[in-house]
């Protein structure tokens, strides 16, 4: 018994750090595998009040917009972009305007 509470508080511990940390995890769906994405990334962008655009293609992780949609830089976090598209916050390589992250 005694080694099960033992278990037990160890994975309580555990799972409390893994809470948390301020990286998100996004998993790409193609087998190239997944993207780290710093917490503060996600913060920024949720704090922004951008116009939102609209556009009839594909808004999904991997899906690349096209170079009319603005693309507005995270200060500070080279490599991380965003913009609104549809209602929808996404997160983007400025560079490629690859989705990284759909926000919901």
């Amino acid at each position: 018994m005694r080694k099960i509470m033992l278990a037990a508080a160890a994975m309580l511990t555990i799972s409390s750090t893994a809470f948390a940390q301020s990286t998100v995890i996004v998993t790409d769906p193609a087998p190239t595998g997944s993207v780290v994405l710093p917490g503060e990334v996600r913060t920024y962008v949720m704090e922004q009040n951008t116009p939102s655009v609209v556009y009839d293609g594909d808004i999904a992780v991997g899906a690349t917009l096209p170079d009319t949609v603005e693309v507005h830089t995270v200060p500070n976090m080279d490599g991380y972009g965003y913009t609104v598209v549809n209602e929808r916050r996404v997160i983007v390589e400025p560079k490629t305007h690859r989705v990284i992250q759909v926000i919901e």
